[in-house]
């Protein structure tokens, strides 16, 4: 007889980012196990509605933050 033991250490990261009234932005949230991104999903809120989940690779999470940079520069200029 044998015994294996196998315990995952899971943590759920959400981020949610809203407009003043709450009522419209975008949900980010991001599964690790045992310190391991295992995917980063993202939904749009509009009123009591949320969108369906879109799955973010690391390549498109990097051009999102370039993006995002480049808009806030705006905001500064």
């Amino acid at each position: 007889m044998a015994i294996k033991k196998v315990q995952s250490n899971i943590i759920n990261l959400a981020f949610t980012v809203t407009n003043e009234d709450g009522k419209q932005g975008v949900s980010l949230s991001q599964a690790i196990v045992n310190g391991k991104s295992e995917g980063v999903g993202l939904r749009t809120i509009n009123g009591a509605k949320k969108s369906a989940l879109i799955s973010l690779d690391r390549e498109t999470l990097v051009d999102l933050q370039t993006a995002l940079a480049e808009i806030l520069q705006g905001y500064d200029a």
